[in-house]
């Protein structure tokens, strides 16, 4: 334990001398795990003025991430802009193809270049931390091309790494679960549209009442896959769980609803990428 405790304070303290390396930063904001803990780190380390924060507004974000990151931005007191993107206005985005990140990242990340300059602010930061590094992750490409820093990446702060740390500095999110972008419920080559995405959206808010973990809706057409934790596999049948899971996605037009039974798996749908 020492020996981790230990580890861990070494790579928050390398985590700190990049950031004051830095000076002023802008922090692409999700409110998820990663970005929170940097977000703290960083105002910590530089102060509020020298913080700000971009909140990116899509169709393609979950909406309660929005309400989580409004509410955690306004507690720790930092300045913050939303930033409305368009890649559904993109068809590169929409035609779903293996490198769809890759333009979703591009909007993103050239709209805070341009808020960046605005605001005269050097440095771009976002929270892809080091067990990113070993899934396919085509955005980081468009990260390269806008210059965007990786601190936690930097620091070698794994996702575990950075849940441990929040947690000892009481962040509310340091057991939330990922909330990836709606667009990866849809495997590749299938289109992406505003309606589909409200689907899943209002689709998976009312699975969540069922206290599904780690819950993700796979939408192929007709058919419904559900991914949750595997150790909740055996109990949505003796609990009759799947019954009501059923009656909820029936609502939402599927003829098929299926349960994965290797359960919830970051990147399920990379695997089968062309």
């Amino acid at each position: 334990m020492q020996k981790q405790e230990k580890d861990l304070n070494h790579k928050l303290e390398k985590l700190k001398n990049i950031l004051k390396k830095y000076e002023k930063v802008l922090i692409a904001y999700s409110g998820g795990v990663d970005s929170t803990f940097l977000l703290k780190v960083a105002v910590d380390t530089l102060g509020k003025k020298n913080v700000i924060t971009t909140v990116a507004i899509s169709q393609t974000y979950p909406k309660n991430d929005l309400s989580c990151a409004k509410k955690i931005i306004k507690q720790f007191g930092v300045r913050h802009l939303f930033l409305k993107t368009g890649e559904m206005s993109n068809k590169n985005f929409v035609r779903n193809t293996p490198d769809r990140c890759y333009w979703c990242k591009d909007e993103l990340f050239g709209r805070l270049a341009e808020l960046a300059k605005k605001e005269k602010i050097k440095i771009i930061c976002d929270g892809t931390n080091y067990s990113d590094r070993n899934d396919y992750r085509p955005g980081m490409k468009a990260a390269e091309k806008w210059n965007i820093k990786h601190p936690l990446l930097e620091a070698e702060l794994s996702k575990n790494d950075i849940r441990l740390l929040s947690k000892k500095m009481k962040l509310p999110t340091w057991n939330k679960e990922a909330s990836p972008c709606l667009a990866s419920r849809f495997p590749y080559g299938h289109k992406i549209t505003s309606e589909k995405l409200k689907k899943i959206n209002d689709a998976e808010n009312e699975l969540r009442k069922l206290q599904l973990k780690n819950l993700r809706l796979r939408d192929y057409k007709d058919t419904a896959r559900i991914e949750i934790d595997k150790n909740q596999l055996s109990k949505i049948f003796k609990n009759n769980i799947h019954k009501k899971i059923v009656a909820v996605l029936k609502k939402y037009n599927y003829s098929y609803i299926t349960l994965d039974l290797e359960g919830y798996r970051t990147g399920s749908l990379n695997k089968i990428k062309k």
